[in-house]
């Protein structure tokens, strides 16, 4: 009897005992919505215990949530995933950075040198020159063509003291071609926008006849009817995506397993969804958008150092400003 309460006894506080708790991985990234949403809930699917919340925004306001939090003690994400290559460089130079060198990293196309395994590229965001195609009907085969007459007062770049992206674009195609590029862009009159999307919304609305563009953004207007077109000069500009971990998470595990998913086929065919690019060659391009293959366009894209980019980045948007604006 005594030995029947006992094991009753047992029974009962093993049924009061609360269970443990799955790991609930943060993960803070720039991409979209209907993006990260899709590769998260296909995550959990082949990981059922795992607990998985996302904050999407855009990456200079998840680089200051970052800084907030590292302010007060302790950053809250376990994993980051933007476009913005030199904030990884920054933050494995301050050491917040967990190094895991994933086994896929075999398996794709990796745009980094210097892979450590600090942080991985996940996506090979293009930039293109997108055409609105009631007013160019000749598409640009060289970056030289934004010199003609046709383009005269109505390309446009987003303004690369506001977007990333466009600050790497403005790099890459300096070191390609020199100031000089940029001097005949302004005596075409070349236009600063604001940011990426809208640059390309200008085009799709005729207020702008060019513009340099981001792939996905571009391929969503297409897509929803816009009269433009995307076209790649054969110096491509390439603006990878990393995914990195933070050395402090409490998931590590669960973050790890979430970086070899999301460089996986299932997770892959969601981003070339998107119209952007791959980071493996056994992923193809859905028909319909007007991309490079992503072994030919890694093969073609201008190299850069991004850690002298970084160090020359104020310099650089002031020249890169001055000079459209014809202040040199």
């Amino acid at each position: 009897m005594r030995m029947k309460i006992a094991m009753l006894a047992l029974g009962l506080a093993m049924l009061a005992a609360p269970l443990p708790a799955a790991e609930r991985l943060i993960i803070y990234t720039s991409m979209k919505e209907s993006l990260i949403g899709g590769i998260v809930d296909g995550f959990k699917k082949k990981n059922p215990g795992a607990s998985v919340d996302y904050q999407s925004a855009g990456a200079g306001k998840l680089m200051a949530k970052i800084a907030a939090e590292r302010e007060s003690g302790k950053i809250l994400a376990d994993v980051i995933w933007t476009s913005e290559v030199p904030d990884f460089y920054n933050m494995k130079n301050e050491g917040i950075l967990a190094k895991y060198e994933t086994p896929l990293i075999k398996e794709i196309l990796n745009p980094f040198d210097d892979y450590d395994g600090h942080f991985t590229a996940a996506r090979l965001g293009t930039l293109g020159i997108a055409i609105n195609t009631d007013f160019i009907k000749t598409p640009p085969a060289q970056w030289s063509d934004l010199f003609k007459p046709e383009y005269k007062g109505a390309f446009g770049i987003a303004d690369p003291a506001l977007s990333g992206t466009s600050y790497m674009s403005v790099a890459l195609l300096e070191k390609q071609f020199g100031w000089s590029f940029f001097e005949k862009l302004r005596e075409n009159r070349a236009r600063i926008g604001k940011g990426s999307g809208q640059v390309i919304d200008d085009t799709a609305s005729g207020e702008l006849v060019a513009c340099l563009a981001v792939d996905y953004i571009t391929n969503d207007k297409i897509a929803k009817g816009a009269h433009i077109a995307l076209y790649y000069p054969p110096e491509l500009l390439m603006a990878p995506s990393p995914i990195a971990i933070f050395k402090n998470s409490p998931n590590l595990a669960t973050a790890k397993k979430f970086v070899d998913y999301l460089l996986s086929p299932d997770s892959q065919v969601l981003i070339a969804g998107e119209g952007t690019l791959s980071v493996r060659s056994d992923v193809k391009n859905p028909a319909g958008f007007m991309l490079p293959e992503a072994a030919d366009a890694l093969k073609r894209a201008i190299k850069i150092d991004y850690r002298a980019m970084m160090a020359t980045k104020e310099a650089t948007i002031k020249k890169f400003t001055d000079t459209l604006q014809g202040k040199n």
